[in-house]
């Protein structure tokens, strides 16, 4: 089994190489999506993904348990793909449905690091073989608010745990893949 984590910025092809590596497999696949449909455009964007991925792949919608799930199909025949762990990031932060100051102290609901610990955990108990698509969010400017600093921060400290697990670390720029790690 290998776990290889795929990063890159929004519409550099990380997903398109992550499908890619999931269909040469020969296994079974099981996708977990993590988006939610929050407004039209969004909703747009989820129906474009369901209707472009394979119809014999196995789609599961999780915004949050993930490692739940990774550990639920769990299988060797399997090849647990994940897209992505930025949307996922995203809903633990916005779980508890809180407003966050423009400025100051950012407090993380309780879920927030629950999960990723369960996520860290199930990552090594799987018996599948799992491909994980993140956003890489630090190559840019540093933002301006504080929720927007402290996702970033999260962002990276998540991708740096997830990749230290992995046994590949890809990134995609263009469409093109550059082995980081494996």
């Amino acid at each position: 089994m290998t776990r290889t984590l795929v990063l890159g910025g929004a519409r550099s092809g990380k997903s398109a190489y992550a499908e890619r590596l999931a269909a040469e497999s020969s296994k079974e696949v099981v996708y977990i999506a993590t988006a939610t449909a929050g407004d039209s455009e969004m909703a747009s964007r989820i129906a474009h993904h369901r209707a472009a991925r394979p119809a014999e792949w196995t789609t599961v919608e999780e915004p949050l348990a993930l490692g739940n799930q990774l550990l639920r199909w769990s299988s060797p025949e399997r090849l647990i793909m994940v897209d992505c762990l930025t949307l996922w990031l995203s809903n633990l932060l916005f779980s508890g449905g809180q407003e966050y100051p423009d400025v100051g102290e950012i407090t993380l609901p309780a879920l927030f690091h629950e999960q990723q610990d369960m996520l860290a955990s199930a990552l090594t108990k799987c018996a599948s073989d799992v491909v994980l698509v993140s956003n890489e969010v630090g190559l840019g400017i540093m933002p301006m608010g504080a929720v927007s600093r402290c996702f970033m921060d999260e962002q990276g400290r998540l991708n740096q745990s997830v990749a230290a697990i992995c046994d590949r670390a890809v990134f995609v720029a263009a469409g093109l893949p550059l082995v980081l790690k494996g």
